[in-house]
Order: structure tokens, then C-alpha cells, then sequence
């Protein structure tokens, strides 16, 4: 049984003028992310799509103690990212080149060298980042990508490009993961197994519609098409699209391409 999530178009001044067309013309403003309405049985958990035009803010979120210790909600953020189409040159920026005492990270950030010191990274269609909390990253112009992340929008900006918005300096140093990324935290749809991601508060599955998944899990899961014709129960899953799937060991998949499950972890 499946349920089909409402979806939500989010201004952002680095957005588009213009979405891929599963997601509708007659948009007025610039869209930067769709997000998905949490359903009752996975609040924990927020699917979005995100598309850029200019470089995102220099940025980190806190884990749940963090956020807790702050008092700025009951849970940090950590996310994932599957790139979906970006242009030749585009690039993400995830973790530092060289580890960054955090005085040097405070002094880069306020003269906008921080960029410099960022590892930027090419992108291409079928790229995966998982990005923990305190990792300091930036999305680039010229991307597509699916999110899905913990249930919270907690962002701290350290450098944000001269837009007038407010930096968040203390706690984004607090928070900070001032060394390299962790190469294995990056991998590519093609090259993976049925299990994407194994978070600590999600577990993210890579369904191929036209075979017979074979995944230990069960219990809800939201579905998110990322390429293809696919199909979950006889019903067609349209790209642009999430829908909650009450028990994915009950789910079946037909047709073709490539089907993102997402659960939280078992803890």
C-alpha cells in the first residue's frame, strides 16, 4: 500500500527560473529545494530535491546533542546526497583539503578564504555523498540532486558570499569537522548493492525495478524514483515524485530504472 506525500516548493535566492518538467511550469519565483511532507509514520525523515544556479553558503549542521545542547530542536542533521544531473564543470565542496585548526577555520571564514581550503569536488549524474553532521560543505551551481536527510533545518553558515544573511560562526565551530572527507562516505549508484547508505539515524536502499530486491528490511520506507519508468504495486512511481510505502517487505517492484528507499535506522 502506498502513499503519495505533498509536496512543497521552497524560494531560495541561489534557485532556478526554471524546474525539469515533472515538477510543473508557472513557477514565479526561484525554487531551490521540493520537499516532501513527512508522513506520521516517518517524521524523523525529510526527502527534498534541490536545484542550484549559484554556489549554496559555506556551511555544517550539529549532531543531536549538539542541538540539543543549543536548544534548537530535538535532533541535528546529517543527510545524503544523490546527484541527479548537474552541468560539465559543476562542483560540491565537502570536508577541507588539509586539517584546519579551528582558529584558522574562524579567520578564513570572515575573510571568505575558507572556499580555498574547501576539497571541491567534480559531480556527476549517479554521484552519492553521505554527509555527517559537522562536515563543512557547499553545494555548486549547476546541480540536481535528491536530499534526504534527518527531519530538521538547522544550518549554520560560516561564509555565505556577501548575500545578507546572518553567520553563524560560534556554533558552526563548534560543530566543525575541520579534516579531509572521508573518501568511503562517497560512492556511485552503478557500483552499489542493494544497500546505498547505513547511517545512524537512516539506511538508504537502491531498488533496480526490473529485478527481485533483496533487502532485510521491513516497515514503512519513503520511495523516491531517481531515473526510469518504475512501478511499486502495480501503480507507476512518476519521477518528481514520494511516496510512503506502508511495509517495504510487502512492496513489489516492476518496470525499470532505479528506485531510492529510505528507512530510518534501527537503533
Amino acid at each position: 500500500m502506498t502513499e503519495k506525500l505533498s509536496r512543497k516548493f521552497v524560494q531560495k535566492v541561489w534557485g532556478v527560473d526554471r524546474l525539469p518538467p515533472e515538477f510543473g511550469a508557472g513557477h514565479e519565483a526561484r525554487i531551490g529545494e521540493v520537499w516532501f511532507k513527512p508522513p506520521a509514520q516517518l517524521p524523523e525523515l525529510l526527502a527534498k530535491y534541490i536545484f542550484t544556479s549559484e554556489r549554496l553558503s559555506v556551511q555544517n549542521h550539529p549532531n543531536d546533542d549538539l542541538a540539543r545542547a543549543l536548544r534548537l530542536g530535538p535532533s541535528g542533521k546529517s543527510e545524503c546526497w544523490i546527484i541527479l544531473d548537474s552541468e560539465a564543470d559543476a562542483e560540491i565542496a565537502v570536508g577541507f583539503t588539509r586539517e584546519v585548526a579551528i582558529e584558522d577555520a574562524r579567520k578564513a571564514a570572515l575573510d571568505g578564504s575558507i572556499v580555498e581550503l574547501l576539497a571541491w569536488h567534480k559531480v556527476s549524474q549517479g554521484d552519492v555523498f553521505y554527509i555527517p553532521p559537522g562536515t563543512v560543505h557547499a553545494i555548486g551551481g549547476g546541480v540536481n540532486l535528491v536530499e534526504i536527510q534527518q527531519n530538521s533545518d538547522i544550518t549554520f553558515r560560516l561564509y555565505d558570499y556577501g548575500r545578507p544573511r546572518p553567520l553563524h560562526l560560534d556554533e558552526a565551530l563548534e560543530a566543525a569537522v575541520t579534516t579531509p572527507y572521508p573518501p568511503h562516505l562517497r560512492s556511485r549508484l552503478e557500483d552499489s548493492g542493494p544497500v546505498l547508505v547505513e547511517g545512524e539515524h537512516f539506511t538508504l536502499f537502491c531498488i533496480r525495478a526490473d529485478e527481485t530486491p533483496t533487502m532485510d528490511a521491513c516497515g514503512p520506507a519513503l520511495a523516491l524514483p531517481l531515473t526510469g519508468e518504475p512501478s511499486v504495486d502495480g501503480g507507476i512511481l512518476a519521477l518528481g515524485e514520494c511516496v510512503l510505502l506502508e511495509n517495504v517487505a510487502d512492496a513489489r517492484f516492476s518496470g525499470s530504472g532505479i528506485v531510492l528507499l529510505a528507512q530510518p535506522t534501527p537503533r
